[in-house]
């Protein structure tokens, strides 16, 4: 390699050295800003899960909704109906096809679960260590990886955009990941007083007790 190539690719590195720089800086802040600002949020999701070897396990659709604090529904409608609803005090999943309804107190439920991130009060900063990842697919990606060491998750990953949220990336204890893509996204939306109620349907079994 000549001396002038090298100095070439030298002085393109240098140059885009402050754009990386400068696009993973604002993963943090678009996290930092979506815990801050957004109370309500929308979106049509896909889910797809792979095993530690890459392989498909499920894909899976539907609605995601979230009021700040502490509520949010998931609305899975392929390949089979389910419903998974936090009201604020209790967990209720619903299975159409099992007839079957679970209840459990959300606290217990969903303690060290990326589910308090989007949901809770606190800042991702109080129970995660946070880095930007620099990316070339046109968003600002930002991993947390847990503080304590009887966590459930490795690491859970963010992607933003412009118009917001649009990527997160779960990877549990066992190495399995859980991507979730969402599209058709609103943020701060109004809902119904009855969006985050969950009534059990007459005649379903339900398992737990609500609080």
């Amino acid at each position: 390699m000549t001396i002038n190539l090298l100095l070439k690719r030298l002085a393109l590195v240098l140059l885009l050295m402050p754009l990386t720089v400068f696009a993973a800086e604002l993963g943090t802040d678009k996290l930092n800003a979506f815990v801050t600002h957004v109370n309500t949020f929308e979106a049509h999701f896909q889910q797809t899960v792979l095993n530690p070897d890459g392989g498909l396990v499920e894909q899976a659709e539907g609605e995601f909704q979230l009021a700040r604090p502490g509520k949010f529904r998931w609305d899975y409608n392929e390949p089979y109906p389910q419903q998974i609803v936090a009201d604020g005090k209790n967990v209720w999943f619903y299975d159409v096809d099992l007839e079957q309804v679970t209840v459990k107190s959300q606290k217990e439920a969903l303690a060290d679960t990326p589910a308090t991130l989007l949901s809770g009060k606190a800042l991702p900063a109080d129970t995660y260590h946070i880095r930007d990842v620099p990316s070339d697919d046109g968003m600002q990606w930002v991993e947390l990886t847990p503080k304590g060491s009887d966590s459930n998750f490795q690491s859970i990953a963010f992607a933003f955009n412009q118009d917001g949220l649009k990527q997160m990336i779960m990877r549990d204890s066992f190495d399995q990941r859980t991507r979730l893509v969402f599209s058709q996204v609103k943020e701060n939306p109004q809902f119904d007083a009855k969006t985050f109620t969950f009534v059990p349907p007459q005649g379903i079994d339900v398992v737990g007790e609500a609080e």
